[in-house]
């Protein structure tokens, strides 16, 4: 995610210099509500293993215990969506694959209220009832006894409150534009404003995303274009993915391809008349993944791109990060730096992804180190004057907002998550060298590729790593009310 902690990182560049028609389709549900016999013999005909990659440990989050549940895990999500702009209502049908880590009589899950118009469990029909924010299915569900869940619905998308004091903060979840279309941002929730989730880190899952939208409109998800038909576009995701890295953008836009290092496909969306001056930037990415990979390795996804949308903001999308257009003024360097950050998220964060929100520095920390180590390529300011500058920013962070290692539930992604553990990074790369240090973050996002992560694993990987102890040094900096001393 990039917010108001990039300010910072131009802030330090200058004083260097110085001294997402009507004639939308209705969707209906794909399991089809039969006799509850026929539809049970049909669901265990099912094979699950074909959404084995979607296997995931759900987490309980000690920051936000009300979103998510360690008791599922979905394993496969199958979203069919349509939007008529004219009537701002969003139709769906979600098919969830879902993996009970837990004997219960219910599942709950994370969901806006919509209407429902239908549900079904294993092809049985069921009255799901949505009540703050939560759908509840009252059918019986047994450990590790994976089952089918359908839920059709429609309605007006609402947006949900960001637990945040930033500058640049905005309602999470689907968002109208004045156009009539659609954008989202989700992080640390707000997947649950447009389809039912497992709205968590700790919970990845496969996707297949339909999104029928009117004629002379694009709709843009997350993942893969796999096929365009009419005025369907088809997404695919086979990698897994948290609920909060899923995007949805829909609207006029115009479609860019290109390739990135190795051939891969990457994709801009724009919308002409509107996002214009950011195209020359969004075409640099090849440029910024190259500069990526150099330092951890391939790029994690079979596909990229970028998306602009009407935000004040960006969000690292999975392989198709997320864009914000909404700006008084446009400067080019500070926005292509927000780029390779959103981009360096495709390694830390998207592919390995923190177990709970107590962690986001594993995130934003990588993102941030990497941003300003392309910042001192361009700008080339010295090794010292990044060291000063960190000192002093973390020195401040930590008196206003206290440890990175530590977050404050009402203060969500603000500097402290970005800085500090920039900084601690930065001490880690001085005391290793470039060399062990690049390629001690190779390894860690080579070897847990499409896995949640924690500190204490980080930590116990790198001091395995390396051979050497950093315990004190990561739980300092990650601890500490005040900037600790040089290792």
């Amino acid at each position: 995610m990039q917010r108001a902690p990039l300010a910072v990182v131009a802030a330090l560049a200058a004083t260097l210099i110085a001294g997402c028609d009507d004639g939308a389709t209705s969707i209906t549900p794909s399991t089809s509500l039969s006799s509850a016999p026929a539809a049970e013999a049909a669901a265990a005909a099912v094979d699950y293993s074909a959404w084995q990659a979607g296997t995931s440990k759900p987490a309980a989050d000690g920051l936000y215990p009300q979103h998510g549940t360690a008791a599922l895990d979905v394993l496969h999500y199958d979203l069919k969506l349509a939007w008529q702009p004219a009537k701002k209502t969003l139709t769906g049908t979600a098919t969830l694959r879902i993996r009970p880590t837990a004997d219960a009589a219910q599942m709950r899950l994370d969901f806006k209220p919509y209407e429902i118009d239908k549900a079904t469990v294993d092809g049985a029909p069921v009255t799901a009832t949505v009540a703050k924010e939560k759908l509840v299915v009252p059918a019986a569900v047994t450990k590790d006894k994976p089952v089918t869940l359908v839920v059709a619905y429609h309605g007006k998308p609402t947006t949900t409150p960001i637990p945040s004091h930033r500058s640049d903060v905005e309602p999470l979840g689907l968002t109208i534009t004045k156009e009539g279309g659609l954008w989202t941002m989700q992080e640390p929730w707000g997947a649950f404003t447009w389809y039912p989730a497992n709205d968590h880190p700790s919970d990845k899952a496969l996707y297949d995303v339909a999104v029928t939208v009117p004629t002379g409109w694009s709709g843009i998800a997350a993942g893969a274009l796999v096929t365009q038909q009419g005025n369907t576009f088809r997404y695919r995701s086979t990698d897994p993915m948290a609920s909060y890295l899923q995007t949805l953008a829909v609207g006029k836009y115009k479609k860019v391809s290109a390739k990135g290092p190795r051939g891969i496909p990457l994709t801009y969306w724009y919308r002409p008349g509107k996002d214009e001056k950011f195209v020359p930037s969004l075409k640099k990415s090849p440029a910024f993944i190259s500069f990526l990979e150099k330092r951890f390795g391939p790029y994690p996804f079979p596909t990229g791109g970028a998306v602009m949308v009407d935000s004040e903001s960006a969000m690292e999308t999975q392989q198709m990060i997320t864009m914000g257009g909404k700006t008084k003024k446009f400067d080019r360097a500070y926005f292509e730096e927000d780029v390779l950050h959103e981009y360096a998220h495709q390694w830390f964060g998207d592919s390995v992804t923190p177990t709970t929100w107590t962690d986001l520095w594993l995130n934003e920390g990588w993102a941030t180190y990497a941003q300003f180590l392309y910042s001192q390529s361009v700008e080339k300011y010295s090794d010292k004057e990044l060291e000063d500058y960190l000192r002093r920013a973390d020195a401040d962070l930590r008196k206003r907002l206290g440890p990175p290692g530590k977050p404050k539930a009402a203060n969500f992604a603000e500097s402290n998550v970005y800085l500090c553990p920039a900084a601690m990074l930065k001490e880690l790369n001085d005391a290793l060298g470039d060399e062990k240090f690049f390629a001690l973050a190779r390894a860690w996002v080579q070897e847990h590729k499409n896995t949640q992560q924690s500190r204490a694993s980080f930590t116990a990987f790198v001091n395995e790593h390396t051979g050497r102890d950093f315990t004190k040094l990561i739980n300092s900096w990650l601890d500490s009310k005040s900037t600790p001393r040089p290792a």
